[in-house]
This record gives C-alpha cells, structure tokens and sequence, in this order.
C-alpha cells in the first residue's frame, strides 16, 4: 500500500502542468502515489501528461487516467478516489503547485496527531503577488472534534475553507464514503464535501504548514467565467441545507448553513456584470427559488443580522417569490 496518493485532475492547462509536475517530482517518494486524471482536455495537456508519467515513475507511483468525455472537477477526483490505494489522501489542481518538501511533512503530521483529517494554511497567488491564507482556526496541532468546528454562524469557520487540496485525509474517511463528491458538480464542489466531513468525521486537526500555492486569476479558470455551469453553486448548497437538515444536530447546524448560502448569493448577485445576460436571468430565477426553499425561520433570523447591503438583495429576491404567489 502506498503511503500517500496525490489526486490531481487536469483540464486544459498546458500553460501551467509543467510547474504542477515539477512539483510532485520536488515532492516525490517511493511510497508517494501520484494519481494523474486527464479530464479530457483539448489542448497540449495530454501529450505533458503522457511524458510526465513515464518521468515519475522512477521516483514514484504513478496512475495516469484519461476521461473519454470531460465531468468536471468533482468527477475527476471520483475517478482518482476510486483508483488510489494510499493510506492518506490529499488533492492538487492541475493549475496550483507545491514547495518542495511538502508532502512527507503532511504525512508526518497527519500520522503523529492520528486523526481522520488535517487541514492546512495556504498560499494564494496572483500574477507575482503571494497572500498567505489561514484556516480560520486558532487552535493547532491538537486533534479535536470536527463538528466543533462548524459554528458560530456569523463567524468565518472551517466549513467556509474548503479547500479540499488544503490538507489530508485517512482512507477511513474514504471507507466510510466521506470523501467522495457530489458527482457532475461544476462548481462549489467542496462546499457539500466539507460539511459533510465536518458533520460526521470523528476528528481533525489544523496544521500550521504551507506549501500549496494555488493560482488565482487563471482566464480559464471556471471562477473567472460567467456561464451557466456557475450556477451549480446552488445545487451544491442545496444539498448542504437538505444534509444538514437530517442532522441531530440540524436546529443549531441550519442557521450557518443557510448563513453561508444568502451569502454566495448576495455575492453573485453583486458581481452580475461577469454573467452572460441570460444567465444573469437564470441566476435571479434560481436564487428566488433557493430563497423560498430554505427553512424559513433560519432565513428570518440571517436576514435580520447580515449587513445592509446584502440583506436587502436578498429581501428583493425573497418579496418577488411572494408576489408571483399572490399573484398565482
């Protein structure tokens, strides 16, 4: 069994898999899985990927996958799930990289504190700029539950990082179902996936290591690209509030999910010159319908604490479900 296996999906970014690659050679071990899923990219991404296998083998394990048809990021790392075989599992988008070194010290981590999951800081960078971002955690290197984790609900929390190439995960998780995403997700793939571990892990820690750079700014990036497959955020949360909702747990969880939701919203909302103008439509209709679907009470209570600027778009949206019911 391999130590660690790296799931690392690529799409079209010829541009920047070379430095990825680069990357995991800097990290690589004998006991190290690299686990290389080629979502079917259309560009010179496939022909990188066939020399970069043949390359890591001598230093490490390695699986290389191409899908006959492109799924999306959430499918792509299924794929990976379903292939890897490490003792620990960890992410890396095909765009991002990692300081040399990393690896072995998150395995090190991991295996010393004994806990199901650990999470990490990372770096953010854009263009030549370099911005540290922390896990909204102050309490490290000690294993505690993860549930504990998850409010207060007008906080930035852990469910709010979640990054899922930001940490480590023990193949329990894996065993246990957890780890696997929501499938054809084109986007806010992690968010279900982060409640989900923070719901029913039994612990986890936050590690105070940096070593994943992840590139902002990416033109292709689906974050910088205003089409419909955006609009998936919604049946992502939509499936945090339906989850959280069978919880024990559910009247004290529900407020912070349905928190975080109005505010994905609002800040689509807000940003709707990047949309196409259909989808700008598209995007107002299913927010409406989001509004109306989500516990009532809960969003009463949100709407009375979030600051003016969003609870007032969100105010508009819920008064227009009204209305078209009166007038039905």
């Amino acid at each position: 069994m391999p130590k660690l296996s790296v799931i690392v999906p690529f799409y079209n970014v010829q541009q920047f898999a070379p430095d990825t690659l680069r990357s995991l050679r800097l990290n690589a071990r004998k006991d190290f899985e690299f686990i290389l899923v080629d979502d079917h990219s259309k560009d010179g991404t496939p022909a990188i990927l066939e020399r970069a296998a043949e390359d890591l083998s001598d230093v490490a394990q390695v699986r290389h996958i191409r899908h006959e048809k492109n799924g999306g990021l959430a499918t792509a790392r299924n794929t990976g799930l379903d292939a890897a075989q490490g003792e620990y599992l960890t992410f890396l988008d095909g765009d991002d990289w990692l300081a040399p070194g990393y690896l072995a010290e998150l395995v090190a981590a991991i295996e010393d504190l004994g806990c199901d999951f650990v999470r990490t800081d990372h770096v953010q960078a854009t263009a030549r700029a370099r911005t540290v971002h922390r896990v909204p955690i102050g309490r490290r290197w000690e294993a505690f539950d993860p549930r504990a984790a998850i409010l207060p609900a007008d906080r930035t929390t852990s469910v709010d990082y979640a990054y899922a190439w930001a940490g480590a995960y023990h193949r329990r998780l894996l065993d246990r179902g957890l780890l696997h995403f929501t499938d054809g997700l084109r986007t806010a793939e992690d968010r279900p996936w982060i409640w989900k571990l923070h719901r029913e892990a039994q612990s986890f820690a936050v590690i105070s290591l940096l070593g994943v750079f992840y590139r902002r700014g990416v033109a292709s990036s689906l974050t910088q690209i205003g089409d419909v497959r955006q609009l998936d955020f919604i049946r992502a949360f939509d499936q945090v509030i339906e989850e959280t909702a069978q919880d024990p747990d559910a009247d004290k969880l529900l407020p912070k999910a349905v928190r975080t939701y109005c505010a994905i919203i609002a800040h689509h909302l807000a940003d709707e010159s990047k949309w196409e103008p259909a989808v700008a439509k598209q995007l107002r209709t299913m927010s409406a319908a989001a509004i109306k679907r989500m516990p009532q009470d809960a969003l009463g209570d949100v709407l009375e604490t979030m600051d003016m600027h969003r609870s007032s778009k969100l105010r508009r949206l819920r008064r227009r479900v009204t209305t078209a019911k009166a007038a039905a």
